[in-house]
């Protein structure tokens, strides 16, 4: 039974020709960018930036008749691309239709940015990238929610009210008596107002001035609880990128770990140096006097 077993696991397992070919993919994608692999090579992931500078995790999928057979991605969109494959493709043929993906996306992301800036946003607090509704106030405890199409952010959007069933009645009314005044080549919300009839509630300055800013790696505001964490313990970013055009926040305990998993990074005393997972500029952060 226990040799059963054994041969069982050697069939299970890649062969050494695998891991080859799987390492060498990783040499031309850039080892900078792995975020993770697993043992058996099986799965990995790599961070990829957009022409904003945004990150994106695109997770890899690897059957066992690699290359043979495509691979399955995955990744916070808000619909995958459609991967094109051949028996001669390689890791770094996905990464750049994923990167081609990411340029058609742009359009959308920057939709919803805009709306984020300009209108009442109630929900979702912090959007991730593959959200695509926006839940905005109306005022008079009316909020409308709209889901934007990623294939065609500037179109009609789909929409839902919520709040007292006399004024959702009326504003259902006023949507569809009016959707025909949509227009793709206007602004988000100069068409919600036109088709609405009605001003929309702006940003209040206290909800701008704390807004929540996130860690750019583990993507939350605030460290667990953790005695483990020491000081750190609750914390929020606590250090940011020195580049202008970049300027992300940090907790120092997530870029400290990020530091470490690159093989550039250089420690001198208790001061890790390396580069930012953003933009690339140089970044650096001291270690806690417990690690």
């Amino acid at each position: 039974m226990e040799n059963f077993e054994k041969n069982r696991s050697r069939k299970l397992s890649p062969s050494p020709s695998f891991y080859q070919l799987v390492y060498s993919e990783i040499e031309e994608v850039g080892w900078e960018h792995l975020v993770k692999l697993a043992d058996e090579l099986t799965y990995l992931s790599f961070r990829i930036l957009d022409t904003k500078k945004q990150s994106h995790i695109l997770e890899i999928h690897l059957p066992r008749n690699y290359p043979r057979h495509a691979p399955s991605i995955a990744a916070d969109v808000p619909y995958i691309c459609e991967l094109k494959w051949s028996a001669s493709s390689r890791l770094n043929d996905i990464v750049y239709q994923f990167r081609e993906h990411l340029v058609k996306l742009q359009e959308f992301w920057s939709i919803l940015d805009n709306i984020d800036s300009i209108l009442e946003v109630i929900d979702p607090r912090q959007p991730s990238h593959a959200a695509s509704f926006r839940r905005i106030n109306l005022g008079n405890d009316c909020s409308i929610v709209l889901s934007v199409n990623a294939h065609s952010p500037r179109s009609l959007p789909e929409c839902r009210f919520l709040g007292p069933s006399s004024l959702v009645n009326s504003l259902r009314k006023t949507w569809k008596r009016n959707n025909t005044r949509w227009m793709e080549d206007t602004p988000y919300a100069e068409n919600l107002a036109n088709v609405l009839e009605i001003s929309l509630p702006k940003p209040s300055c206290i909800q701008n001035q704390h807004r929540q800013v996130e860690c750019g790696i583990c993507y939350v505001q605030y460290l667990p609880i953790d005695v483990e964490l020491g000081a750190k313990s609750g914390s929020r970013p606590d250090c940011t990128c020195d580049n202008s055009s970049c300027s992300r926040a940090f907790h120092s305990v997530c870029l400290g770990d990020w530091l470490r998993s690159i093989t550039t990074t250089r420690q001198s005393f208790d001061v890790l140096f390396g580069n930012c997972p953003y933009c690339s500029g140089p970044v650096a952060v001291k270690l806690n006097s417990n690690e």
